[in-house]
């Protein structure tokens, strides 16, 4: 089987990844947790994570119909490392959700004429109308992270944006839309170990792009603008999430218990919605720089 970009995280993999990260790929069994900073040491098990889904599922439904009811506007931003589980999250969020009220948007690079408009101007197109939910598979924190890990724009564009951003936030609370900002993270060698299976696989080799290979060789880059925008955005009016995103099943259950938890929709069952895990889903303190 051909692989995608030549092979090139194979390549990573076995030349310039770090020792200590080979070593945890090569011993780590499928559902063994190799981050040592992570507070578990295997996934949850899997009966047990669709006992819980299936309660959390009927709570977002009630949720979005209490959204349409109720005429609320609101925004979930899923941003974090590349492989962390965003867009598994977004889809267990979504999948049951009526699609004419709830809105996934992942927005493709910016074409010329965007790029010469104001930098926040085509995420507003994008804002949801009262009764609508919207669910952002990456949003204008591209600029933060992203586009400045990559040179796509100057650090004086980046500094534009940092410092337009609280007001840009305010503006949309302000205007009586719901934030929730979710960061999901992953550790390094769990994240190249994601890689590695999608690169070998058939049905998930398109979810890999050249920005996903060249990012193999920025961690720290990326940890030093991660570091900066939790700095320069955790607002007390639109604060950060963060989920550890090492297993998949507890990031998911703490996306939707997060969201779910921070409104007072109609008939909530609190039992069906459970604590958020603090070792999993807390603020920017949780997040782990290496």
């Amino acid at each position: 089987m051909d692989l995608p970009f030549d092979g090139a995280i194979s390549d990573f993999y076995r030349h310039d990844a770090p020792k200590p990260i080979r070593e945890a790929i090569e011993d780590g069994a499928k559902r063994d947790i190799l981050d040592p900073s992570y507070p578990y040491d295997r996934w949850m098990k899997k009966s047990d994570y669709e006992d819980r889904m299936k309660g959390l599922q009927v709570e977002l439904v009630k949720f979005q119909r209490w959204i349409e009811a109720s005429g609320q506007r609101i925004v979930v931003v899923f941003e974090g490392r590349d492989t962390a589980g965003k867009s598994g999250a977004i889809k267990r969020v979504s999948e049951n959700m009526n699609p004419r009220g709830a809105h996934v948007v992942a927005l493709p690079k910016p074409t010329e004429r965007e790029r010469s408009q104001w930098y926040f101007q085509r995420y507003i197109a994008h804002l949801p109308a009262a009764g609508e939910i919207a669910l952002m598979d990456r949003s204008w924190y591209n600029r933060a992270v992203v586009e400045h890990v990559f040179g796509f724009c100057t650090p004086d564009q980046r500094a534009h944006f940092l410092d337009q951003l609280p007001g840009f936030e305010q503006a949309l609370i302000d205007d009586g839309i719901a934030l929730v900002k979710l960061w999901f993270n992953v550790g390094r060698a769990e994240q190249l170990r994601r890689m590695l299976a999608r690169e070998s696989h058939p049905l998930k080799q398109w979810k890999l792009s050249s920005i996903d290979v060249k990012g193999l060789g920025k961690w720290d880059a990326y940890t030093d603008a991660i570091q900066t925008l939790f700095e320069r955005s955790d607002f007390s009016y639109a604060p950060w999430t963060v989920i550890r995103g090492d297993d998949k099943y507890r990031a998911r259950i703490g996306a939707v218990q997060r969201l779910l938890s921070g409104f007072a929709y109609d008939r909530k069952d609190v039992d069906a919605l459970g604590d958020p895990d603090p070792l999993i889903t807390g603020g920017v303190g949780l997040w782990p720089r290496g």
